[in-house]
């Protein structure tokens, strides 16, 4: 003989059914603090922080690479520009950009002038210290010494390019570490591969001299 449920019983079956399913699936295990071997920090989404003087850089980027180099053909300028190779080529960037931490030799190449036509075309610095380092927020860029020292953090962007949102300090100011609240000292960078264990910050529109900025990266 077919034998008929009442629905509540029907309803009370379904609930012991639920019951036994949690009670035999255990909850996965909760992500691993960040100081512990093989954790990964959570970046926020470079623009839901980047301030609007910094994204209209960003935003034109393409523009000051056209006239920065204009510039840096016509005009004079200083130091050894053609021994910079693929670091001021606009389309040089490669796959895997991410760097590897730990200390870089760095040198920055300043294109373009915000004086016009009677400013240098370019300037080619010298070797400085850099370092690029694992924090809990993710990979933070330092530049050591010289008398202008960005820093900041570098944030995924994808496989060719990350996005630094950092601060300059000047002279014999402590590392800046203040984004979003000196708007004459924020910058915006995009980090890209330029060939093997050789890197590029490209900072367009800096606040003085030139109008586009690269920052040359190898391992020390």
């Amino acid at each position: 003989m077919l034998r008929l449920f009442r629905p509540s019983v029907l309803g009370a079956i379904a609930i012991a059914a639920v019951v036994s399913a949690c009670a035999t699936t255990p909850s996965p295990p909760p992500p691993p603090p960040l100081d512990e071997p093989g954790a990964r920090p959570v970046l926020r989404d470079w623009r839901t922080i980047i301030t609007p003087g910094d994204r209209d850089r960003y935003d034109r980027l393409d523009a000051a690479w056209s006239l920065a180099l204009q510039q840096a053909r016509r005009q004079r300028g200083s130091g050894d520009l053609a021994s910079t190779g693929e670091l001021i080529d606009p389309d040089a960037a490669r796959p895997s950009v991410i760097p590897p931490a730990g200390d870089y030799r760095c040198r920055t190449v300043k294109l373009g002038s915000q004086g016009g036509e009677d400013g240098l075309g370019y300037v080619v610095y010298s070797w400085f210290a850099c370092r690029i380092e694992q924090t809990p927020n993710g990979l933070k860029f330092s530049k050591l010494t010289g008398s202008q020292r960005p820093s900041g953090l570098l944030f995924p962007e994808n496989d060719r390019s990350m996005i630094l949102l950092g601060s300059m300090a000047l002279a014999d100011e402590p590392p800046a570490n203040s984004y979003g609240q000196r708007p004459d000292r924020d910058l915006v960078a995009v980090l890209e591969r330029i060939g093997e264990r050789r890197w590029r910050l490209v900072l367009p529109w800096p606040r003085n001299e030139s109008n586009l900025d690269l920052i040359e990266l190898v391992p020390a």
